[in-house]
């Protein structure tokens, strides 16, 4: 197996790069409205505000198992066995190295975004920053797209075949990530933003990733 040349490489690691920027900064506009109170703010307290049915039984069993496709022990322990797998595969360690990366890259920023904003979560049915809370930005939805994201990633680019070329399975990521935002507006477990800002946050981490595999070559890689 050879390695890509570097042109383009280089190349895929600016494009990473970019778009880590771009999506980071949709993050920090959402901590604007949220610590500002802007309109979605407005948008929050309008979900918030809707009639919230209450499940239990069977729906409601449903809903934390949804719900559980973004929870860190069990994306973070799918993400590391499967990176495993594929190191040994390949004998290589860079899908582990790139998986432990993330973790802690999701833990620390996300862990100290969450305590320096410190905002309550909805179903306190008070909406206060500084007060101690853990809402902001959501942990399950920046995890969901960060972990199940790069599984995504470190599949298509140790396969590079069907049918993982064609479908990449970053879609699969992406509706994981829906639908965790999604139930987790059902549960009331957190706010609109809590969730966008999330999804912004897990991508920009997650292509800041892509970036750093991009630009380090590695014969072990088959692309």
């Amino acid at each position: 197996m050879t390695t890509l040349p570097n042109t383009k490489r280089k190349s895929e690691m600016n494009r990473a790069l970019r778009w880590s920027g771009i999506f980071f900064l949709a993050f920090l506009l959402v901590s604007q409205q949220v610590l500002s109170r802007g309109w979605l703010f407005r948008i929050d307290h309008t979900i918030k505000n809707l009639r919230h049915h209450t499940f239990k039984g069977m729906p409601s069993h449903l809903l934390l198992a949804l719900d559980d496709l973004g929870l860190r022990s069990l994306t973070a322990t799918t993400l590391i066995i499967s990176a495993l797998f594929i190191g040994w595969r390949f004998k290589s360690f860079r899908p582990f190295n790139l998986s432990v990366l993330s973790l802690l890259f999701l833990n620390g920023v996300v862990g100290v975004c969450k305590i320096v904003i410190g905002r309550t979560k909805p179903r306190l049915s008070i909406d206060v920053l500084h007060g101690g809370g853990l809402s902001y930005p959501s942990g399950h939805a920046s995890n969901a797209l960060l972990s199940w994201g790069l599984l995504a990633y470190l599949i298509y680019r140790y396969t590079n075949r069907e049918p993982f070329r064609g479908i990449r399975l970053m879609w699969l990521a992406i509706l994981i990530t829906f639908v965790v935002s999604i139930v987790s507006l059902i549960r009331d477990t957190h706010w609109f933003s809590d969730l966008l800002g999330g999804v912004f946050l897990g991508a920009s981490l997650l292509v800041l990733i892509i970036a750093i595999d991009r630009s380090i070559p590695s014969k072990k890689q088959p692309s």
